[in-house]
C-alpha cells in the first residue's frame, strides 16, 4: 500500500471516528439524532473496513468508499435546510470535501516500481 492510499484510508478512518461521536456533539436538531445515530453507526462499520482494508482485505473498499459516500450525502441536507447554524453548514462542507480527497487517495493507482520494495 503505498502512502498516499495509508493517507486516504487515515483520513477516511478520522472521518468515520466523528461520524461516531456525532451523538454526543448534536443539539438534536443540527443533525438530528436520527441522523447522527445512522451516520455513528456508518462510522463503526467504517472503522471496522479500513482496518481490513489497512491488513490489505481488498474486498473491504468498496464497501468502505460506498459507507463514506452515504456519510457525506448524509451533511447534503444542511446546506439547503433553513435554520442551520453556519458552523454546521462549515462542519458539513469540510465533510463532504475530506471525504471526496480521502477516496481519491486511497483509489489512485500506486507509482511504486514494481521491483522496489
Amino acid at each position: 500500500m503505498s502512502g498516499r492510499n495509508r493517507f486516504g484510508l487515515v483520513l477516511l478512518g478520522l472521518l468515520a471516528l466523528i461520524d461516531v461521536a456525532s451523538p454526543l456533539t448534536t443539539d438534536g436538531e443540527h443533525p438530528p439524532m436520527s441522523i447522527a445515530i445512522g451516520a455513528a453507526v456508518a462510522g463503526l462499520t467504517s472503522l471496522v473496513l479500513v482496518g481490513y482494508v489497512w491488513r490489505g482485505k481488498r474486498w473491504a473498499l468498496a464497501p468502505l468508499i460506498t459507507l463514506r459516500l452515504a456519510s457525506a450525502l448524509l451533511a447534503v441536507p444542511a446546506f439547503f435546510a433553513s435554520g442551520v447554524p453556519t458552523a454546521a453548514i462549515v462542519a458539513a462542507g469540510v465533510g463532504v470535501a475530506a471525504t471526496i480527497i480521502g477516496v481519491v487517495a486511497v483509489l489512485l493507482p500506486s507509482r511504486e516500481l514494481a521491483g522496489a520494495r
